[in-house]
């Protein structure tokens, strides 16, 4: 049964790919997974292997490793507090708006969803 190492695994999308220990790239779909698996970047697998529409697909997948998080620098308490209340007042500004009728900028959006990440990410350390 082939052996390898998730390479890349998004949970939200249900997917990823293995680099094999032969060097072969396979499709990684969660449908595979075993139930309660956790799989992430550098998780050892085994796994069986079928052709799919687009390439080799992983089949009857078993963990072997789940690799230790890495824990992070996390902010002071402090300085988080002073993060959530500046976000804070900066959502209430865009509520007022969209109560008006008015979506946010396309760029401005995208500001807010990209502080909006870095704060969840700043949380789940």
């Amino acid at each position: 049964m082939p052996s390898g190492k998730v390479r890349f695994y998004n949970e939200d999308k249900g997917f990823g790919f293995i680099h094999g220990d032969d060097g072969q790239e396979v499709f990684l779909h969660a449908s595979v997974l075993p139930q309660g698996a956790e799989v992430r970047q550098g998780t050892r697998l085994e796994y069986g292997v079928a052709e799919g529409k687009r390439g080799p697909q992983a089949l009857s997948v078993r963990v072997i490793e789940t690799p230790r998080a890495v824990k992070r620098d996390r902010k002071s308490a402090d300085e988080m507090a002073v993060i959530v209340e500046d976000l804070v007042g900066l959502l209430d500004g865009l509520g007022e708006r969209l109560k008006q009728g008015h979506f946010p900028e396309r760029a401005q959006s995208r500001q807010v969803a990209t502080m909006l990440r870095r704060v969840a990410d700043d949380f789940d350390v």
